[in-house]
């Protein structure tokens, strides 16, 4: 995961800067430097007046331009008079475009993922009317007032074409969100909390089970061993406890893909929910699954981890739907989908901001990143799905008017724009440095909050 983490962040922030230079030498600016990463210095090479560069530490970038006040604070240049080729010579309308150059770079790439990602897989989906055994309730849900078996028909007054439209982040995010629920006949509202979706992760930054499907199922893969990762070597240099590959009991007990798990402990199982609430009763308990394989019937013994687990990813029996689409309608999803995310972050950030949600469960750094969206497998798919979130979360922070981002930067130039007057050089400076601070406390908070939910 932190291989694709690298990658990722590493295209990205080329990416990004590519635009600021772009932009730069599009109007005359010299470029002094570009750098992926940040120091110490790895390597770099000279080209025309441009130095390029790779830092050691993946987690950013930069562009250097001549007469500019940016994160290196270099202002010995700015006492001279402005030369023609200098950033601060130039109209303020251009050095706008060049401030917001990586940002629409990182839309433009965001956009691109998203169309071709559309284009190539469609969307396949559980629809609404598929879902014929109702809702999994788990005891999140079972608080607002649902229970398994449920079948909800409408989200905020509409009915859901696609079941998972129910936990949809406009649904989650939303405020005043509520279900129309169908029980025994009968319907009826249930309103959805405002701080839901700061319910829906817990204090290590783990998602809490809301709603599922009520879904039969078959197994489709068995986990196999994993050697330690990061994070328990971690846990073992503080603790002193021996390091072992992980196998867990499904593996152990040779149950494999195909098979369909029919009882545990005599209790007969048709459904995949059922047997994750049976087994999470049995937490480091000794369990006999009784499994049907092929025309045989098995019977396998193994022992549940101490979170009630056995190790198996399950097979939905029931059908889903795929929608294919042309380059034209996958150019429009696909445009939504890149500015969805955007709009996901801004209504996030109006939670923080309002209470409903915790900024320690909200934020991540680049070790959540790695975590939570790109995982242990190298997916292609996943990859460059996240790619594409990354770039448009990306392009929507570097928007924020914080001095020392690009958007900071933007707004002094539009306020230039509007008055005519250009603020001082100490201002900028100021603005600069005090920019910094903030930026560094906060990758120092979101790192320390990764650590410390990882590990603790």
């Amino acid at each position: 995961m932190a291989g694709q983490l690298i990658l990722g962040l590493s295209l990205l922030v080329g990416l990004h800067e590519l635009g600021h230079m772009v932009a730069a030498r599009m109007f005359g600016m010299r470029v002094e430097q570009y750098y992926i990463g940040f120091p110490p210095k790895v390597f770099s090479f000279k080209k025309g007046d441009t130095e390029y560069g790779l830092g050691a530490i993946p987690l950013g970038g930069y562009v250097k331009i001549s007469g500019m006040i940016d994160e290196s604070l270099d202002t010995a240049q700015m006492n001279a008079e402005p030369q023609p080729y200098e950033f601060r010579a130039k109209p303020a309308w251009q050095r706008l475009i060049v401030m917001l150059g990586g940002i629409i770079v990182n839309v433009v790439v965001g956009v691109i993922i998203f169309v071709l990602l559309t284009y190539k897989n469609g969307n396949t989906y559980l629809a609404n009317k598929d879902a014929k055994f109702g809702i999994v309730a788990h005891p999140l849900a079972q608080e607002i007032g649902l229970r398994t078996g449920d079948k909800i028909v409408k989200v905020n007054g509409k009915t859901p074409v696609e079941f998972y439209d129910i936990r949809d982040t406009d649904v989650i995010l939303g405020t005043n969100s509520h279900y129309t629920v169908e029980r025994d006949g009968k319907q009826f509202e249930v309103d959805l909390p405002n701080n839901l979706v700061d319910k829906l992760v817990d204090s290590k930054g783990d998602p809490v089970p809301f709603i599922d499907a009520v879904e039969p199922f078959t197994v489709l893969a068995v986990a196999e061993p994993v050697q330690p990762g990061i994070f328990a070597k971690i846990r073992a240099a503080i603790t002193g406890e021996e390091l072992k590959p992980t196998v867990l009991p499904a593996y152990q007990a040779g149950l494999k893909a195909g098979d369909k798990i029919t009882a545990v402990n005599g209790k007969p199982i048709q459904y995949y929910h059922e047997i994750q609430q049976t087994l999470s009763k049995l937490q480091s308990k000794p369990v006999t699954l009784n499994v049907q394989r092929g025309s045989q019937t098995l019977t396998l013994n193994m022992v549940t981890t101490p979170e009630g687990k056995i190790g198996f990813a399950p097979k939905s029996l029931l059908t889903r739907t795929t929608d294919e689409y042309t380059f034209g309608q996958a150019l429009v999803i696909g445009t939504n989908r890149a500015f969805g995310v955007v709009y996901d972050n801004i209504k996030g950030f109006g939670k923080i901001f309002r209470g409903d949600v915790s900024p320690s469960k909200a934020l991540s750094g680049p070790i959540g990143i790695a975590q939570n969206l790109f995982g242990g497998v190298w997916i292609w798919d996943r990859f460059w799905t996240v790619v594409g979130l990354l770039s448009m979360a990306l392009a929507f922070m570097n928007a924020l008017p914080i001095p020392a981002l690009d958007g900071g930067h933007a707004t002094i130039l539009m306020y230039e724009i509007v008055s005519g007057r250009k603020p001082s050089d100490r201002f900028l400076e100021a603005a600069q440095k005090v920019g910094m601070v903030i930026l560094l406390g906060l990758m120092a908070f979101a790192i320390f909050n990764d650590v410390f939910k990882a590990v603790f």
